[in-house]
């Protein structure tokens, strides 16, 4: 292991050169190009997870009054990992411009707040007191009931969302929960019927129930990184359409944990409570359009077992808008000497199509796709039935079987 960091030090020369000219590598940063680069990537990292009656995208022609609240959504987190960049697009200053541009009302309320800093390596975590928050909580409710469409910036920020390394420096929780007011703010601003955007800015997944039943629209954000504002305001006017997919699973409760889609056949026998499905499955993500994925088409449906073959995958934009779809291929192996996982995620592909447009996806199967260790912790490719899916997730899928032997 030292061996290979060295080959990578002694590779880009730091030997030789060990020291950097810091003005020249100053001037490397925070270019337009770097700038847009970063709002690309926030912006494809976006994950729809509900969007009833298709209120998003927003008519900046229909909203009206927009009412932006949250205190995240000013104080814009970037996770504990990252450094201060030099200048963060808040969601308010994203949409306080949006709407100065497209001439709609705007206005802002903190509504909620989480904790007193987001001080990432500070041991003491101040939780703000609940009478601050209910004041906060009284001022949102009143101005959303002068509102046309309702914003909320809710979920995690560096202090709630980080990992222990000391008992004075606590990071793990008992709950999924969003911590704090923010459901009991959800909740009074849910009750006035308006419609309602949560957009999520949070560092772990959580168990969103009740934004998940009562908000017409619902969508991932993750740490969007220093131009959070603008992606948000991309997706929520429309100029991008959301295409990223959940790379976990995420659980309806902290009693699922833990909870992954390649679970093997006898797990998840069920509880006398609820239910062993997640909230939102491993792969998901909805878009602004609509596409078709037909079954899979292998081009050879029996193959020895060192040998490969591909399987074709139609998918066609059958929606309005350009958008993005990531397809996912997924294996299981119906027999083997040693219990498998019921599926076990093997490729994936994003496409971006035009409405109207269809195209045809690729995948390869080699060995190396269908092996696993035996009993004896030999990798090996067994004789037999393999169920080959394809779909947007982990659950929407179609299949065709594949023998090998």
């Amino acid at each position: 292991m030292v061996r290979r960091i060295l080959e990578l030090k002694f590779n880009a020369g730091l030997f030789e050169q060990p020291y950097v000219d810091a003005q020249a590598a100053d001037g490397l940063t925070a270019t337009a190009d770097a700038v847009a680069l970063a709002r690309e990537a926030a912006v494809r990292s976006v994950v729809l997870l509900k969007n009833d009656k298709g209120l998003l995208p927003l008519n900046s022609k229909k909203v009206g009054k927009l009412l932006l609240l949250g205190t995240h959504a000013k104080d814009t987190p970037i996770g504990g990992y990252s450094d201060v960049p030099r200048h963060v697009v808040s969601i308010h200053d994203a949409l306080q411009a949006e709407a100065k541009a497209q001439g709609f009302g705007f206005d802002y309320r903190e509504a909620v707040r989480i904790t007193e800093e987001r001080i990432w390596g500070k041991d003491e975590i101040k939780f703000t007191p609940p009478e601050v928050n209910a004041r906060l909580i009284a001022e949102a409710v009143a101005a959303a009931k002068n509102a046309d469409t309702i914003v909320m910036v809710l979920g995690d920020n560096e202090q709630t969302s980080r990992e222990a390394w000391a008992d004075n420096h606590l990071g793990d929780r008992n709950s999924l929960d969003l911590m704090g007011q923010q459901n009991e703010l959800a909740n009074a601003i849910f009750a006035l019927g308006k419609p309602t955007v949560v957009f999520l800015l949070n560092g772990r997944p959580l168990s969103v129930n009740l934004l998940a039943q009562r908000a017409d629209a619902l969508v991932e954000g993750w740490y969007l990184g220093q131009e959070t504002g603008h992606a948000a305001a991309d997706i929520l006017f429309g100029r991008a359409n959301p295409g990223g997919k959940l790379p976990v699973s995420i659980a309806r409760d902290v009693g699922q944990l833990p909870i992954f889609y390649n679970h093997k056949p006898s797990a998840r026998r069920g509880y006398i409570d609820g239910s062993t499905k997640p909230l939102f499955p491993f792969g998901f993500g909805l878009s602004y359009t609509k596409f078709d994925i037909a079954a899979p088409r292998l081009k050879k449906s029996s193959i020895g077992l060192a040998d490969s073959t591909q399987v074709e995958v139609d998918v066609t934009n059958v929606g309005p808008v350009r958008g993005d779809e990531v397809v996912q291929l997924y294996i299981r192996d119906d027999v083997s000497s040693v219990t498998r996982p019921v599926l076990e995620l093997k490729g994936f592909q994003r496409v971006t199509l035009n409405p109207g447009e269809k195209r045809t996806l690729v995948f390869d199967i080699r060995p190396s796709d269908l092996w696993f260790f035996n009993v004896d912790m030999k990798r090996v490719v067994e004789p037999g039935s393999f169920t080959i899916h394809v779909g947007p997730d982990s659950v929407d899928l179609k299949s065709v079987k594949l023998m090998v032997g």
